[in-house]
């Protein structure tokens, strides 16, 4: 799972997106920005939606509030995206119902950094 769609990244370094961001560069990710400015961030191209990305996408992970979330799974699914990861507080049953029947990996309220940090 090396590409990474970020949904929700921009050039607040404030944010979470933001530090997520570096850190999966850190780990040897790609990471595309997915912002409605398609900031470029962390040297990075952005996209103001995922349907814009050129290359594939193997995960989309989702810095959206829940009330949207679900429209950004679909777009996943729609693209052909391999998993969807909705970070801390992101909640939405029924997206990752979806997801899933689509056969996504899906993970839900979770952190990729913390994620990490866990493993050592």
């Amino acid at each position: 799972m090396k590409t990474w769609a970020v949904v929700g990244l921009g050039n607040n370094p404030e944010r979470a997106a933001f530090g997520v961001a570096k850190l999966l560069l850190d780990k040897g990710h790609d990471i595309i920005p997915v912002y409605p400015r398609a900031e470029e961030v962390h040297g990075r191209t952005g996209y103001k939606t995922l349907e814009e990305i050129p290359v594939p996408v193997d995960v989309v992970d989702c810095f959206v509030n829940s009330s949207l979330v679900g429209k950004v799974v679909d777009q996943a699914i729609a693209i052909g995206a391999k998993a969807v990861w909705l970070q801390l507080d992101v909640i939405d049953e029924s997206a990752i119902a979806r997801a899933e029947a689509a056969g996504l990996l899906a993970v839900m309220n979770r952190c990729p950094a913390i994620e990490y940090k866990a493993r050592g």
